[in-house]
């Protein structure tokens, strides 16, 4: 982390929420004492079901670069699938971690150098009471398990402020089953 500054890139199809679950965790960083935070949602002619991507950084001071994330810390990916289209991983530094809504395990993708983290996000925010292919705010709960950067209760407050009057209820239990239900893998060298 170059300049004590964690770089998160999030991966998504158009429609899911990537830019949604960014700030979420954003304004839960703030709150947990993180005075330097920059998001930086990347668009162009996305639609729905293309892949997208946004790039937050956090920091316990200001922040002033604002530019896209090239190197990040950490990458997550709110559908396993864009794996087969996108080079998520591409520029992740030594010792990074990568999040993946999967129904695998972590020993099923290999980012040289890398932690992977996974759960059945889409199960898991069906069970929760979602719609189908809403994955956002459990991807929220991968996240807090896996970087350990910002607890459950700031998280679940960010979800209930950004879903007031929309089922934060049902958000705030996806990210909570999330949390609970998400494998950490090992480092990986090879």
């Amino acid at each position: 982390m170059k300049d004590d500054i964690i770089r998160i890139r999030w991966h998504g199809r158009g429609g899911q929420g990537a830019i949604t679950a960014a700030k979420i965790v954003a304004n839960a960083a703030f709150a947990s004492g993180y005075e330097g935070v920059v998001m930086a949602p990347t668009f162009g002619t996305e639609r729905r079901g293309a892949p997208v991507l946004t790039s937050l950084k956090i920091a316990k001071k200001k922040i002033y670069d604002l530019s896209p994330i090239t190197r990040p810390d950490m990458v997550i990916v709110l559908d396993h699938l864009l794996l087969d289209e996108v080079d998520v991983a591409s520029g992740a530094v030594p010792g990074g971690l990568v999040i993946i809504n999967s129904p695998l395990g972590p020993d099923a993708y290999c980012f040289k150098g890398a932690r992977t983290a996974t759960a059945d996000v889409t199960s898991i925010s069906e069970a929760a009471g979602l719609p189908s292919g809403i994955v956002n705010t459990g991807i929220i709960g991968a996240f807090a398990r896996a970087s350990g950067l910002i607890g459950m209760e700031p998280l679940s407050l960010a979800i209930e402020k950004e879903f007031a009057g929309k089922h934060p209820e049902k958000n705030i239990n996806a990210a909570l089953r999330t949390y609970d239900q998400t494998i950490v893998g090992d480092l990986l060298n090879g």
